[in-house]
């Protein structure tokens, strides 16, 4: 087993809730990390312990606004600074992930950007989960551990114990994701091709597969404006289908998407905490995944495999 001592876990301001939980699970205590304000919004961070020669775990994850980013490239800055041995970047949502590629002239790529930063700030390893796109771990020149929501979220759909299920993607892009909880349960695999008249706005949706007398459990990596699954479930609902639920790994839900999902035909809709969520929605569910970060910090404390830790 590691030392405890060998390693300590800090938190940026807005993931502290999580990180509170991964230390309990660790069973170590969550070290002492101050952040300054300044009246025009800077803000500095500054370790109040000793770092010096020991591996740093520094959890924050990435979502808007981009305080979050800043603050855990101060983290790293200081920690590097303060001769950690090791800096470990703990980034449950990682931002921009969504700007993987440029799919039309002169764009940015966001998530080669972030990665770019986070190098230069001075990571050693990133842990991470469920990344829009899986090449983005190829931004990085240093191992990259990318765990996935399906081990939270699977014993989850299996305790539901639902018959006659149908797993189904929202839009053609998710469908290898989709297909994988398919291929876990066994059972059929249902498709949503949606064209977008713009960012966030969904033009027309069409169901490819039977939907009739089914539960249908959309599967997605997450959900901003609820837009696409919203009316995914009302179109699933109309064609037949007996229940329709969702299941995402983040909570994004920004703008309108807490009402369109109290309002829509969804029995619910399940993510993971990696995103602290806070509005009121009946329909919202979160499952803790600090366990899963606790047992993959020990891990890589302790030079093991993480990959027994994959279902899927």
């Amino acid at each position: 087993m590691s030392d405890k001592n060998s390693y300590l876990v800090f938190s940026g301001t807005n993931t502290r809730y999580l990180a509170e939980k991964i230390c309990a699970s660790l069973g170590c205590p969550l070290g002492n990390l101050v952040v300054t304000k300044f009246s025009d919004g800077e803000f500095g961070v500054s370790f109040e312990e000793s770092i010096r020669g020991r591996d740093v775990f520094l959890v924050q994850s990435t979502f808007p606004n981009s305080d979050n980013l800043m603050e855990l490239l101060l983290m790293i800055d200081a920690a590097k600074r303060a001769s950690a041995r090791h800096i470990i970047a703990v980034v449950p949502y990682f931002g921009w992930a969504r700007q993987d590629r440029k799919d039309k002239p002169r764009v940015s790529i966001g998530a080669k950007l972030v990665a770019d930063l986070l190098s230069v700030a001075g990571i050693d390893r990133l842990i991470t989960m469920d990344l829009h796109a899986d090449q983005i771990q190829g931004f990085f020149d240093v191992p990259v551990d990318h765990l996935y929501a399906s081990g939270v979220i699977l014993p989850y759909l299996q305790n539901l114990h639902l018959k006659d299920m149908v797993i189904a993607s929202p839009d053609v892009g998710g469908s290898k994701r989709a297909n994988t909880y398919a291929k876990y349960f066994g059972c059929p695999l249902v498709l949503c091709n949606k064209t977008r008249a713009r960012a966030n706005v969904v033009a027309s949706m069409q169901i490819i597969g039977d939907v009739k007398d089914k539960n249908v459990v959309i599967i997605d990596d997450m959900v901003d404006t609820a837009g696409t699954i919203t009316k995914a479930a009302d179109i699933m609902k109309q064609a037949g289908a007996k229940t329709v639920r969702a299941c995402a790994s983040h909570c994004v839900m920004s703008g309108p998407a807490s009402e369109r999902v109290q309002n829509s035909a969804l029995e619910e809709i399940v993510f993971t905490d990696s995103i602290p969520y806070t509005k009121r929605c009946d329909k919202v569910k979160q499952l803790t995944i600090a366990d899963m970060f606790a047992e993959t910090i020990r891990r890589v404390e302790d030079n093991e495999s993480i990959s027994s830790q994959y279902l899927v």
